[in-house]
């Protein structure tokens, strides 16, 4: 069986283990040895970090051939219409190309959400919404990348789930192990449509 560790990280923290000591990092959080972050999340950006000792599991988790839908929770400047939100399930296109159809839809503000330390920042005479939207792939920054190309840049963003694992019960800074099965290897297969070769 596979560790893996379902992580709430906080706004501000490094995804990864080593540091300079000027910030903090994922071993300021999670003291277990060997175990590694399946793909990351940026320092300006909380919520599920998934870490694991088993490779095959961190490829499988964070590899975008895999496509695994991740959601996201995004706080945006100014209020996306219909056709903007359309924009997002078509996909926009970035200065490394378009991106994949999402689902994108607006939600009311996360009754359950934690404050945010330090607080975003908010401009009075602009007001701001809460998006929700799940992808399939990862590329850098992607979500702010998509939000700012429709004309309403992320102002606060919250990874809620990857794959089956969402942050549920999880505060920030809190993480909870699971045991999982490592994905099985990936060899030849065998063809039952035509009989095996025998040596004459």
């Amino acid at each position: 069986m596979a560790r893996l560790i379902c992580l709430n990280k906080p706004y501000d923290v490094m995804c990864q283990f080593s540091g300079d000591g000027t910030r903090a990092t994922l071993a300021d959080l999670v003291p277990v040895p060997g175990v590694y972050p399946a793909g990351r999340l940026d320092r300006d950006s909380e919520g599920l970090v998934l870490l694991t000792d088993d490779g095959r599991l961190q490829a499988r988790i964070s590899d975008p051939a895999h496509k695994m839908e991740k959601t996201y929770l995004a706080q945006v400047e100014g209020l996306p219409d219909a056709a903007a939100l359309e924009a997002l399930c078509r996909g926009v296109v970035l200065n490394d190309g378009p991106t994949l159809p999402a689902r994108a839809r607006a939600i009311d503000p996360p009754a359950w959400l934690w404050p945010r330390i330090p607080p975003i920042r908010v401009r009075q005479s602009v007001p701001d919404c809460w998006i929700e939207l799940t992808l399939r792939e990862g590329r850098n920054r992607q979500v702010r990348r998509m939000t700012a190309a429709i004309g309403h840049p992320t102002l606060r963003l919250i990874r809620w789930r990857v794959g089956d694992w969402t942050l549920e019960g999880l505060a920030p800074g809190e993480w909870r192990e699971l045991a999982v099965a490592s994905p099985a290897p990936k060899g030849p297969r065998h063809d039952r449509s035509r009989p095996p070769y025998r040596r004459a």
